[in-house]
């Protein structure tokens, strides 16, 4: 007989971790099956969230781990590969290491992948000097000199967003191409515009210095804005026969999500909701986890409409 909790929680990151604590506080059986790959892993610190404004990111969620437990939630440490719609309606969640547990509900809080651009020695600068999100970063980089590489359509409107922090930016055109009217707002703001290909990034003593040219040339940062592709970790979701939807910015695909009531986090499927980046690429921790919590309490309400029809009739057949 498997294990049967009333709500599986797919995902052990702020999302999932506020979803299973409001659960586990309303007296439901929870249990998270967390990868331990979180998004922000790469990230030694975290702000915009009240309260914990520079903490790392691995601490919270040790403390969020903690708190879930003292209400009698469980966490644990596995890859769901599959999820089975059984006959009557619940669902059989099952891991990578050959487990398998039912659950009433599911909430997926599986988060993102960060697709990078190819450019050599990028990957491993992500979070540290290789950055996007002015409001997670932009104070630690203030009146610095940054460039932000333009591989799509998000690329303008970032060095004007990160031009409100520091009034070094320097847009590097590489594979994008800029229209005049593009090129006129960013002259506008005093944004230089640096024609080429980048093929590399310059480090000097651990720390980005610059960015190398395909002519040779190299320019000056101290950080380098990229526009990832948001690519939704949506396998529980597929493989239960739901699609993912693309986004898209001026006709061009930057990424997946699934697609979910934005109130209660429901999705298509009955008895299946999402909360986080899966859903909703562009949160930071602390609105993952407030729709965690959102989320958490319309799942709740959806078990106790159930069992208030079971208990009627119940109470009608007596």
């Amino acid at each position: 007989m498997e294990e049967r909790f009333d709500v599986v929680v797919v995902g052990g990151g702020a999302a999932g971790l506020a979803g299973a604590l409001t659960l586990a506080r309303a007296r439901r059986s929870v249990l998270v099956i967390d990868s331990g790959s979180p998004r922000n892993a790469p990230a030694a610190h975290m702000h915009g969230y009240l309260g914990h404004d520079g903490a790392s990111p691995a601490e919270l969620l040790a403390k969020g781990r903690a708190e879930v437990a003292g209400y009698g939630g469980e966490v644990r440490s596995g890859v769901v590969v599959a999820v089975d719609r059984l006959p009557d309606g619940e669902f059989l969640v099952r891991c990578a290491d050959g487990g398998a547990v039912r659950a009433r509900r599911l909430l997926v809080a599986t988060g993102l992948v960060d697709e990078l651009p190819a450019v050599p020695g990028l990957a491993a600068r992500w979070g540290r000097d290789v950055l996007h999100c002015p409001y997670c970063h932009g104070w630690e980089v203030r009146d610095q000199p940054l460039a932000v590489l333009a591989t799509g359509p998000l690329a303008v409107h970032q060095a004007q967003l990160w031009r409100q922090w520091t009034g070094q930016v320097t847009l590097l055109s590489h594979t994008w191409h800029l229209t005049a009217e593009e090129r006129e707002l960013l002259a506008a703001r005093g944004v230089r515009v640096v024609e080429g290909e980048v093929t590399g990034l310059a480090i000097a003593e651990d720390r980005l210095v610059g960015v190398t040219l395909a002519d040779g040339g190299t320019v000056e940062c101290r950080a380098l804005v990229v526009a990832p592709r948001f690519a939704a970790r949506a396998g529980v979701l597929t493989g239960l026969g739901m699609p993912v939807t693309s986004l898209e910015r001026d006709g061009h695909v930057i990424g997946t999500c699934a697609d979910a009531d934005p109130a209660t986090g429901a999705t298509a499927l009955p008895g299946v909701w999402v909360a986080g980046n899966v859903g909703s690429p562009v949160q930071q921790v602390a609105g993952a986890a407030a729709q965690g919590v959102q989320v958490a309490a319309a799942v709740n309400a959806d078990l106790v409409e159930e069992e208030t029809r079971l208990a009627l009739r119940e109470y009608r057949t007596a």
